[in-house]
């Protein structure tokens, strides 16, 4: 019976208003197995009725049946039942329980706000109360924090035997691609043959290649594809095979069940103020559980914690401190492995063209970026790369037989595993088709639409046969047709470490492989010369110098050694005599080309070389109009004296131009015979008799 006090407190403001009834149920098995509490909730109505409300003033909300009261989010019933008591439209409001409307204390006293602010009643199995008066309104909240409380309670248990299954090992937890319960609830190794190969292939191509990225360009080139089950959907748990992306190599690599171990507490999941549930990686120390060997594995611990420390490398690398990363393409021999001599930091590296190739240089600029300073120090390292392949040369000579040995047997290993896991998709679309057959076949003729969707999917598993078929064929003819040709190659350089080293066909990115599984690092000092100090993984160390290289202005200068000879030279040659003279010696130009007569014009300007004229006139030698105005002839005579032997001259350029000494004693002009030929027969001249005797003569040397 409803009591006098009851009864005052509904006006007939409240009941012009409707009565809104709230029906909830946590889960979609309490609604369907708790039907005794579904019941009395919507038996709650006939509460309405008996407070003066007629039945079709009740408005009942059960939208959010199946759904847990947590918080508002996600409750379309309970942000129904908030707006309209914020309207106005409700008078009263009626719930089984508390915990009913709200089990989250700040959705609770929010909807107790609003209904204070519209004069709205609130009714539960235990009485009715005006959140408009200080004590009804104090022990609603108080009944709000008592339903969150045992909402912690209940979740505080569930969470403890949780964690105590855990720490033992024995939670039931969703198993990553690749592992299987048994009929005992055990953890085994998936028996698909196929999954279990794909897994060994993808370890086995991340220890290869050092990089997680590097295994996904396998595995694409190659055409391996990588299994996953469906999670959602019609076709949950279903087996596919799909095209390996980054994420998901990361995901197998960092999970430590392909270990054998049996971890809790990995992620933690955090709500935002939006309401959005975001999980975060937590550090090893922070796990719940860690149970090594607790059940089979693809690889065993020491590979786990070792693929991981690969994995933190190659993002060092990334970072600040820039330390060994995986091997890259570039030709810089000791990317990754660099210290700078003067700050100790890693050094980056970066590339220049020169004559159409990439060069290195070793820069060590992390300091000068963040302080907005220059750089630390810039190294050339085309030299420093081959003095470290020449020392490796020198002392890894014992080991090129294992070491060539070892790498032919894993490119045999390698070729063999690719063509297992082919071969098993070959199989699975064979077991496919297969099936669609029975299938096709085991239906009725005469329902037609299904026989027809069933030889469809026939046809398409018959195309994916035969393209599976034909992928194999193609790839294996291809590995076959590779190993014979290279066969011979192989053995002849499994003896020999240099002609490997040395070899054009072997990619740098090998050559970077070998140097990492013998050097630590190397710190390079720059000074008069390159001071480069090794450390080897043993712990050993040495040191040497390497000269600086010239910058290429420099380079391509001449040598002071030839300019002086060039500078000899010229006292007795014109400029392409001096060419002719250098070329016929072998020496060559800064730019490693033969002299001519225009190199040598431009080398005596640039280092101011007295030129060959300037060389003769201080040794007295005078043009030709000079001299024949000096000797009182015409130019003709001088140079038949100079045939003749009378006068002195030589050749002042290419275009035989002479310049001639003055004599002592101006020779005598004799006609007749020539003067050389007279005097050879004792001949006495006369100046008359040279008068008469002399011809013109115009021609020169």
């Amino acid at each position: 019976m409803i009591g006098e006090h009851v009864a005052e407190k509904v006006t007939t403001r409240h009941l012009q208003r409707c009565a809104y009834l709230y029906v909830r149920q946590s889960t979609l098995r309490q609604v369907l197995e708790n039907t005794t509490s579904t019941e009395r909730q919507y038996g709650l109505r006939q509460r309405a009725v008996a407070l003066g409300w007629g039945i079709d003033q009740v408005v009942v909300i059960d939208e959010d049946l199946g759904r847990s009261g947590a918080s508002a989010e996600g409750r379309e019933g309970f942000q129904r039942l908030v707006a309209d008591v914020g309207m106005g439209k409700a008078g009263i409001v009626i719930g089984l329980e508390v915990s009913r409307l709200a089990r989250n204390n700040a959705d609770w006293h929010r909807l107790l706000e609003i209904c204070a602010l519209s004069e709205t009643l609130i009714l539960d199995e235990d009485g009715l109360y005006d959140p408009c008066t200080f004590n009804d309104r104090l022990l609603l909240g108080l009944k709000g924090q008592m339903s969150e409380a045992e909402l912690h309670l209940l979740r505080a248990r569930l969470r403890g035997g949780l964690l105590t299954k855990a720490r033992r090992g024995e939670l039931i937890v969703p198993l990553p691609i690749g592992f299987v319960y048994d009929a005992c609830g055990r953890v085994m190794l998936d028996p698909d043959q196929g999954v279990r190969d794909a897994l060994s292939h993808l370890f086995a191509a991340f220890e290869r290649t050092g990089s997680a990225r590097a295994t996904v360009r396998y595995f694409n080139t190659e055409g391996l594809t990588f299994p996953s089950r469906v999670q959602t959907g019609p076709n949950k748990g279903t087996l596919v095979y799909l095209a390996l992306r980054h994420h998901r190599v990361l995901q197998v690599l960092h999970n430590p069940r392909y270990a054998g171990a049996f971890s809790y507490g990995r992620r933690r999941q955090r709500r935002d103020v939006d309401g959005r549930i975001h999980q975060s990686i937590q550090p090893r120390e922070a796990w719940i559980t860690l149970i090594p060997n607790a059940h089979p594995g693809y690889i065993n611990w020491e590979r786990y914690e070792r693929n991981l420390t690969i994995l933190a490398e190659s993002a060092q690398a990334h970072g600040t401190d820039r330390r060994i990363g995986p091997a890259r393409e570039g030709p810089a021999l000791l990317q990754g492995l660099v210290i700078c001599g003067r700050c100790g930091t890693r050094m980056t590296v970066r590339y220049h063209t020169r004559q159409g190739k990439p060069v290195p240089d070793y820069v060590c600029q992390r300091i000068g970026i963040e302080d907005a300073t220059a750089i630390c120090a810039q190294l050339p390292g085309q030299d420093v790369d081959t003095a470290i392949g020449d020392l490796l040369l020198n002392m890894v000579t014992p080991l090129a037989l294992d070491v060539s040995l070892a790498v032919q047997a894993e490119l045999e290993g390698r070729a063999g595993e690719a063509d297992a896991l082919r071969r098993g998709y070959v199989e699975r679309a064979r077991i496919a088709a297969e099936q669609a057959r029975h299938r096709y076949f085991a239906v009725d003729p005469e329902n037609r639409l299904v026989a027809a969707n069933l030889e469809a999917d026939w046809n398409d598993a018959l195309r994916s046969l035969s393209a599976a078929q034909e992928d194999y064929e193609r790839r294996s003819a291809r590995d076959a047709s590779l190993g014979a040709q290279d066969k011979a190659r192989i053995l002849a350089l499994a003896s020999n470490f240099q002609a490997l080293w040395l070899d054009t066909r072997t990619p740098q990115q090998e050559r970077k492989r070998m140097v990492r599984l013998l050097i630590e690092d190397v710190t390079l000092l720059r000074d008069h010369n390159i001071t480069v100090q090794i450390r080897f993984k043993g712990g050993q160390t040495t040191s040497f110098e390497v000269p600086v290289a010239l910058p290429a202005s420099q380079a391509r200068c001449t040598p002071a050694s030839v300019i002086a000879e060039i500078d000899r030279l010229l006292e007795h040659y014109t400029d392409a005599g001096v060419a002719a003279e250098l070329n016929s010696a072998g020496i060559v130009s800064g730019t490693k080309k033969p002299f001519n007569a225009l190199i040598i014009s431009r080398i005596r300007t640039k280092y101011q070389l007295a030129s060959r004229q300037d060389r003769l006139a201080s040794r007295g030698l005078v043009s030709l109009e000079e001299a024949a105005t000096r000797l009182g002839v015409c130019t003709k005579t001088v140079k038949q004296w100079h045939r003749e032997g009378l006068i002195e001259g030589e050749v002042l350029d290419e275009r035989n131009i002479c310049l001639y000494r003055i004599p002592d004693h101006t020779p005598s002009k004799q006609k007749g015979r020539r003067l050389s030929d007279r005097a050879r027969q004792g001949v006495a001249l006369s100046p008359s008799h040279d008068r008469t005797r002399n011809k013109p003569d115009g021609g020169q040397l």
